[in-house]
């Protein structure tokens, strides 16, 4: 069997309270503002004209997503696989969602709204660092903001020490992905991995 109507999905569960309503927002405010400088990590939601969806994890160093002047949040890209899956889909739809991670917190952000591919120079400024200016900028007009509660955090408990999986409990990255593809490169150590990407990062 399965639920195949909004009548039979909504027979299973409660009405939200309004507490859980009333907290999306159509425009960030300042407790948005301030987690989203406080937010090292953020994953973007997109998906192609043919509903194709995919997740992809963007990080910097807290706060490189910035917030223009009018509202609108700015995503630098920096340099990945060049695969531009969330690029093309952003191109196919103009719809981007996005969730905030902060470090020890269990609580997340999630903004949806619609997207550009800026080059603007203004853009492409507010987004240059020290090591460098992005290629382009994810330009994200806000149409809904809202916290979501810390639940599923403290199900999982992702920030507990007690929780952490020793990283050779499972092959490399390279390795798996070898063993996926077939494309044999030559094997490297979690250092060497991360010594490798250190240019990029």
């Amino acid at each position: 069997m399965q639920i195949d109507s909004l009548e039979a999905l909504r027979q299973r569960y409660a009405a939200p309270q309004e507490r859980a309503v009333k907290k999306q927002l159509a425009a960030l405010d300042r407790h948005c503002l301030q987690f989203i400088s406080l937010s090292p990590f953020v994953v973007l939601s997109t998906c192609d004209a043919q509903r194709q969806l995919d997740a992809s994890p963007r990080g910097g160093p807290p706060g490189f997503v910035k917030a223009d002047a009018d509202g609108a949040l700015l995503i630098p890209d920096s340099p990945g696989n060049n695969r531009l899956d969330s690029l093309e889909n952003i191109l196919a739809t103009g719809q981007l969602g996005l969730l905030f991670l902060i470090p020890g917190f269990d609580e997340t952000l999630r903004v949806n709204g619609s997207a550009v591919l800026s080059v603007a120079p203004a853009d492409i400024d507010r987004c240059t660092d020290e090591r460098r200016a992005p290629k382009l900028v994810i330009k994200l007009t806000v149409q809904a903001a809202y916290l979501h509660c810390a639940k599923a955090f403290l199900r999982s408990r992702l920030w507990s020490p007690s929780a952490r999986v020793d990283r050779a409990t499972l092959p490399t990255a390279g390795q798996m992905i070898s063993d996926q593809t077939g494309i044999t490169v030559a094997a490297e150590t979690q250092a060497e991995m991360v010594q490798r990407y250190a240019p990029d990062l």
